[in-house]
């Protein structure tokens, strides 16, 4: 738990009722109140909403101040914010009311706990509280300021017996200040007592408390069974409580902690408290890291363990029963100018919605057949509750309000027919009866005049979930920003920074829509428009609870990890004593990288590299690219491990792209070039023929026509087994020994020491890195912006590279 901002929505109804009737007056009230705070954009509330506030006194017990006061706390108005506001407006009374009864309180939320610990172990002492907005901590032994304990957490490691005795926090903001418990930290003796107490303070059958095997930490996929143990010796026998994220589980008291069929919510920082009547411990925190969302800081040698928090604040009681997304970003077409930006902007999408547990599908470069079935399969994987997201970048239009996107195949002068029809899409998605449906749409919307047809949609379900979110608005396109080789939308610059935010979706997009309209050189060019029908108060950070039918839920799990297998890391031993490594790691759905790494090498050998070739048809590999020693060279703009992979030893890289058209298992040959030492000039040559299966999303088959069903009977997810790729390849390759495990692109690789060693799982950090030189401020033709960072966007020194040069 972390020190909290004190919000409007933590007042008591009491408080509010109190307050609210002080600003019920007309010479200073709720109206000056509503036009302070409308300095901040999102406390700037609309004509509609003022009156709703007015028309309040026609209520017996109604209150147009009290219900100003709740669009505030609808908001997340800081208590901060309204005192400033109130002093403003200079209303006395209110601001005494708030600084007195409110402000000024300081409460501790967290008590430091009493610990009895082994000489030289760690101990920390945890105090959090709320209050006003500037909270400083002081920590005490005694009567004693402690060095360095200035904040929230006191840690003594190693803890000596000098470090013995009683302890207290003090909590302040200004004049104002409260103190902690008292706490005892002491010392065990060997035999159980503590240290400085005499050796009949326990019972003489008494031991001390000692833990003897310690959870570990883990990285599963969805549908894995999550084992924990933790063991421990004491006299009398120890009990056990487990926690996640430092909140205690309920009916989670024995020594072992099991959990079948996991998901990601089951995600997070686990440990154990071990007690019995005289002695407390605590096991190792472990980070337990499940399927798409997983971010652990595992290294290619060993697993580095962190703590996390809970997930990000909720805002309501709104939750979702799963969390999916469909990415689909098309710059290289055939008949139409290509684009930059999709790459970037797909690939920053898809790490952020990682982090808040959706499932993500991301591919690039898709034609009609391709973008049809991968719509099909992101619909299977829909259901009721679940949080249905779908994003595209790239060329699009929009005839009589039908917005249509357009695949990397489609003729010069295209129609509705050689393109996917967005309001299909959304018929078919409200057909699973979804919690939510959110379209980002990041293309132009100009008319096109090579189609006149209007296509008639079907009769949609009232269903108050819809949200659209545009880059631009109607007849108008959408842009990006170029930098060296890589470019953001200018959608995506500005929808990055907000994304996280655990609000409403309705109310991030209108930020992004404000902030975009601040920036000078998207005004008057390109302007976000949001279209909504949604009720509700749901959110993208909302969290996710499992549905009643677990079998449906499995199913899913199932269907979205067939998809994302990548090939396990292996050795190859050759003839001549050299010991060759492959690894893989997923860039998107659809994109594999490939890397040879020399492990071992005889001594009589001076050089030697392994190279890739005659791989199977289908996939696209640039061969001038190919076998590269660095990921840029390869053609992988976005990832990066010189972190990861010990730079003394040599790599070659290879980028396999367009996994989709791959339709046989992906096979390729291994060449060792190598030379002997005796023997300067003469090479030699082996060679090894390696088969891995069909990769991430090439399973699901999507160059195969798929049937387009007039209902919603023919989608449901009884019908997985049938209507979908999914059964054939997942009984066709889930026992696969070639295939190791769940991974997700942009952030998993797989590795392995030796031949038989299990492979180490690593979150790879893929957010590329801004640099803009002096030059780029001095030339006439600006370089493309690789990234906006995340400062004023009217600060940075940027331009339309090209107006014309539209999405």
């Amino acid at each position: 738990m972390e020190d909290k901002i004190l919000g409007v929505e933590t007042l008591s109804e009491t408080e509010l009722n109190r307050l609210g009737y002080m600003l019920d007056n007309l010479e200073c009230g709720w109206k000056q109140l509503a036009k302070a705070v409308a300095e901040q954009p999102q406390f700037c509330y609309s004509d509609k909403e003022l009156t709703d506030c007015s028309i309040k006194v026609l209520s017996p017990h109604g209150s147009p101040g009290r219900y100003l006061l709740a669009l505030l706390a609808d908001r997340r108005c800081s208590l901060a914010f309204l005192l400033q506001c109130l002093k403003k407006i200079e209303h006395r009374e209110a601001v005494g009311f708030l600084s007195t009864h409110v402000m000024e309180h300081i409460n501790i939320t967290l008590q430091p706990q009493n610990q009895r610990v082994p000489e030289g172990s760690t101990v920390v002492l945890s105090c959090r509280a709320v209050g006003p907005v500037e909270l400083t901590y002081q920590w005490f032994r005694g009567k004693d300021e402690m060095p360095g304990g200035s904040g929230p957490e006191l840690v003594l490691n190693p803890v000596s017996p000098s470090q013995q005795g009683h302890y207290i926090c003090r909590v302040s903001s200004g004049d104002k200040y409260i103190f902690s418990s008292w706490v005892h930290v002491r010392l065990l003796r060997s035999g159980g007592a503590s240290a400085g107490a005499s050796g009949s303070y326990f019972p003489s059958s008494t031991s001390g408390l000692y833990i003897t095997q310690q959870p570990r930490p883990q990285v599963l996929m969805e549908g894995d069974t999550l084992y924990l143990e933790c063991v421990a010796q004491a006299n009398p026998p120890p009990q056990f409580q487990w926690f996640l994220n430092k909140l205690p589980m309920p009916k989670c008291s024995r020594s072992f902690l099991k959990i079948p069929c996991i998901t990601t919510a089951d995600r997070g920082t686990y440990t154990c408290r071990v007690y019995n009547l005289y002695h407390e411990m605590w096991s190792d925190q472990v980070q337990i890291n499940i399927g798409p969302g997983s971010s652990s800081d595992v290294s290619w040698e060993t697993t580095e363990v962190g703590t996390s928090d809970a997930g990000p604040r909720q805002m309501g009681d709104c939750c979702a029963t799963d969390k999916v997304a469909l990415l689909m970003g098309n710059m290289n077409y055939l008949h139409h100018r290509q684009l930059r930006a999709p790459m970037a902007d797909v690939h920053e999408l898809t790490n952020l919605l990682r982090q808040l547990d959706f499932k993500v599908v991301s591919l690039l470069d898709l034609n009609w057949q391709e973008m049809h079935s991968a719509v099909t399969e992101f619909l299977l994987l829909l259901d009721r509750g679940v949080y249905g997201l779908l994003y595209f970048a790239g060329h699009g239009y929009e005839n009589y309000g039908n917005s249509f996107m357009v695949p990397i195949d489609a003729p010069a002068s295209y129609t509705f027919k050689q393109c996917l029809w967005v309001q299909d899409v959304l018929q078919r998605m409200q057909e699973r009866q979804t919690g939510l449906n959110v379209f980002l749409l990041d293309m132009c919307r100009k008319r096109n005049p090579n189609d006149e047809s209007i296509p008639q949609p079907g009769p949609l379900r009232v269903t108050a979930n819809i949200v659209f979110g545009y880059a631009t608005c109607v007849d108008a396109e959408a842009f990006e920003v170029n930098k060296d080789d890589l470019s953001n939308g200018i959608f995506m610059s500005f929808l990055k920074k907000r994304l996280m935010e655990p609000e409403k979706v309705t109310v991030l997009l209108d930020k992004v829509a404000e902030d975009m309209g601040r920036c000078k050189i998207t005004r008057g060019r390109q302007a976000l428009e949001l279209r909504s029908n949604l009720s509700e108060r749901r959110a993208l950070t909302d969290s996710i609870q499992a549905p009643t039918c677990q079998v449906t839920a499995s199913t899913r799990n199932l269907q979205w990890a067939i998809a994302h297998v990548i090939p396990q890391s292996r050795c190859l031993q050759f003839e001549c004593g050299v010991k060759v490594q492959l690894g893989f790691a997923a860039e998107f759905s659809n994109i594999m990288i490939i890397y040879t790494r020399i492990l071992e090498t005889p001594k009589d050998i001076s050089s030697c590299s392994a190279q890739l070739s005659d791989f199977t048809e289908g996939p696209e590999i640039d061969l001038k690219h190919s076998n590269q020693e660095s990921l840029r060279e390869a053609g992988s703009l976005l990832l990066n491990l010189d972190d990861l992979l010990p730079v003394e030893q040599p790599r070659l890289f290879t980028r396999i792209s367009a996994l989709q058209r791959l339709k046989k298992e992906l096979s390729f040959t291994v060449c060792l070039h190598y030379k002997y030492a005796n023997l300067d000039e003469e090479a030699f040559l082996e060679e090894q023929r390696v088969t891995v299966g069909k990769p991430l999303v090439s399973k699901l088959n999507l160059h195969e026509p798929r049937l387009s069903p007039a209902s919603s009977s023919e989608l449901q997810m009884s019908s997985i087994m049938e209507s979908s790729s999914f059964s054939e390849s997942f009984r066709a390759n889930l026992s696969d020994s070639n295939l190791s495990y769940i991974g997700s692109p942009s952030t998993s690789w797989s590795y392995c020491q030796g031949p038989r060693e299990s492979p180490t799982y690593t979150g790879l950090k893929n957010e590329p890195e801004e640099t803009i030189s002096p030059e780029f401020l001095e030339s006439e033709e600006p370089p493309a912006i690789k990234s906006l960072p995340s400062t004023s966007s009217e600060e940075l020194p940027f331009k339309f590279s090209n107006l014309p040069n539209s999405i």
